[in-house]
């Protein structure tokens, strides 16, 4: 695990005008039960950037982007493994995964507090959670639509079998894996 040549920035509401859901320290994720010690949401510069620009785009239509995770140290990615191994929906911790070198993000778009219809919940490890299913409703895939619209805008890629996951291009290629221990306070 290499260590961050630049340091990880911290996200937070006031910071970046963004909701914070970071569902790994909660229960409400694929393992059912925290995997992070303390919710923190941290991104590589390169995919800070993109967020912001995100967010801009997001502003003057109504939304707001509500976060359920961003940077996912290592050893988180293990754990998740271990719980649920579906190379459809988890990368191998063994090549890693884009969150793990803090440049992906995964989010909704909200709207007057609400978070909009997205057809599946997050970490719903199912085809319906592919984008262009048309087996949610057209509302579903109306706001799918809209956010891979501002997420693609912003200069974000997308992984076609989650609405919910967006990372920077060539992640894998660019940017070292990363544990815990780039952190300012331990998550794990």
């Amino acid at each position: 695990m290499a260590r961050a040549a630049v340091p990880l920035i911290e996200i937070t509401a006031a910071t970046h005008d963004v909701e914070l859901d970071i569902a790994y320290a909660s229960d409400r994720n694929v393992t059912g039960r925290p995997v992070y010690r303390r919710p923190g949401c941290y991104l590589h510069p390169d995919a800070e950037a993109k967020l912001r620009r995100a967010v801009d785009l997001a502003r003057p239509l109504g939304y707001r982007l509500r976060i359920f995770d961003a940077f996912r140290p290592a050893e988180a990615q293990w754990r998740l493994w271990s719980a649920r191994p579906d190379p459809e929906f988890l990368a191998d911790p063994r090549q890693g995964s884009p969150h793990s070198r803090g440049v992906a993000v995964d989010l909704t778009l909200v709207a007057d507090g609400e978070a909009l219809e997205m057809g599946t919940g997050f970490d719903a490890f199912t085809p319906l959670s592919h984008h262009g299913s048309d087996a949610v409703s057209a509302a579903a895939q109306r706001n799918r639509l809209a956010l891979l619209g501002l997420m693609t805008a912003a200069g974000w890629d997308f992984y076609d079998k989650e609405w919910w996951h967006y990372q920077l291009f060539d992640a894998r290629r660019r940017y070292p894996l990363l544990s815990d221990s780039v952190l300012p306070e331990p998550m794990m």
